[in-house]
């Protein structure tokens, strides 16, 4: 359903005007025979229709799946056809279905200046759409200098985007529409910074907007946060008077403050040095981590350690010594095992050999009795429990569940299995 067509000889056809924009009148084209009318959205053959309840309309035959025009709903040509009537009682030529020249975008309602030249279109959407559409949408119509007013039912996340009025049908009975959103003044009493100040959304008739709007008694006002909507420049007035009150008085705050900011600005810059050495010492450190897990891969091969749970078995061995310590070299001496050398924390003392991670069980004949084999789970310790000659000593660090266990393993003739203690 829609309000226009295109006639052949008389040009475009709008059903809301006496005279259907043309000169011609509505007799002349419904249940006439041999009239050829076309649909302006998709060029498709139109009927001149009445509804029962005389709603004037034209119609296609076959309804096109691709034309917008023919798929609106009843709610948007009602709304449209009200927008257009409302901006004729305001005194401007209002013009249903509009197209530009370019075809690059279509007004519901287009509204005309006393020079005959095209201002404002009003737009009745109520189908959804992005806000970036929106803004897209209200771009085209101001490259060709025509301002939008869009019009919806509902609220819409497009809706604080672009200058829109949110209006609500007539109840039953009643006769006009309703704008509950959109139009706003700004309330300010008394007019000092400790007295509160908010835009409040006015409720008034649509007609009333409309013809306030078109006239140029409110205008498009933007937010700081963005949203959009419709004021009176006094009330915009009474806004930026409010916002000098408050930027006196930032300026008053900030010359208090400048000291402070100096002093904040000097402890970042302190911040951002020590941030930086921070990171010369995490690169140095991991340089030096890179050159031990160089200098161990040789154990790491031998003994098929895992490489990523490497960290958590030595803070396992600082935990369980209860020392500082150190890896030496691996030792043929100790079954090719690595030394761990340890000294007492927060002392300057040396450091003596405290342990050995992963000997060859094979090499364990001549052990020394108070020096520590380390191994990182059971396997490891079963395979030394089996190859013991001497009285050994065996902690398991178990790097992927963090336990700790200790094992005395006694020489072969006194050897019994005996539970292990956890640490």
């Amino acid at each position: 359903m829609g309000y226009t067509a295109v006639h052949p000889v008389w040009g475009r056809l709008d059903v809301s005007l006496g005279d259907l924009g043309c000169g011609h009148t509505w007799a002349e084209i419904h249940r006439v025979k041999g009239v050829r009318l076309a649909c302006p959205e998709c060029g498709g053959k139109v009927f001149a229709r009445s509804s029962r309840y005389g709603l004037r309309h034209f119609y296609h035959q076959v309804r096109p799946p691709d034309c917008e025009l023919a798929n609106e709903s009843p709610e948007h040509h009602f709304l449209k056809l009200e927008l257009a009537m409302a901006a004729r009682a305001a005194g401007w030529r209002a013009e249903l279905e509009v197209s530009s020249e370019a075809g690059d975008w279509r007004a519901d309602v287009l509204v005309f200046d006393d020079r005959d030249r095209p201002f404002m279109a009003l737009e009745a959407q109520l189908s959804p759409m992005t806000p970036t559409e929106a803004r897209m949408r209200t771009d085209r119509y101001a490259r060709d200098g025509v301002a939008v007013c869009w019009v919806a039912l509902q609220d819409r996340p497009w809706s604080r985007a672009v200058p829109t009025l949110r209006a609500s049908a007539p109840a039953e009975g009643g006769k006009s529409w309703t704008v509950r959103h959109g139009l706003a003044r700004y309330t300010w009493t008394p007019r000092t910074l400790k007295a509160k100040a908010t835009w409040e959304h006015i409720t008034c008739p649509l007609g009333d907007a409309l013809a306030w709007i078109l006239q140029g008694t409110v205008r498009v006002h933007t937010a700081v946060n963005g949203t959009v909507w419709w004021t009176a420049p006094a009330y915009e007035e009474r806004a930026l008077e409010r916002a000098r009150l408050e930027a006196e008085a930032e300026a008053a705050e900030q010359e208090a403050a400048a000291e402070r900011r100096r002093e904040q600005a000097a402890a970042a810059d302190r911040r951002r040095r020590a941030a930086e050495q921070r990171a010369l010492d995490r690169q140095a450190e991991l340089k030096e981590r890179h050159n031990e897990m160089q200098r161990l891969a040789g154990f790491f091969r031998r003994t098929g350690f895992d490489l990523t749970a490497w960290d958590t078995f030595t803070q396992l061995v600082r935990s369980a010594s209860g020392k500082a310590i150190v890896y030496g070299e691996q030792s043929p001496r100790y079954g090719n095992g690595l030394l761990v050398h340890a000294r007492h924390r927060d002392t300057d003392g040396g450091y003596t050999l405290a342990a050995v991670v992963c000997p060859d069980p094979h090499a364990l004949t001549h052990w020394p009795e108070k020096l520590d084999i380390l191994v990182p789970d059971h396997t490891w310790l079963a395979r030394i429990r089996t190859a013991a000659r001497v009285p050994l000593r065996v902690a398991v660090l178990d790097p992927r569940t963090g336990r700790r266990t200790f094992e005395r393993i006694p020489p072969p003739s006194v050897h019994r299995p005996r539970p292990d203690r956890p640490g």
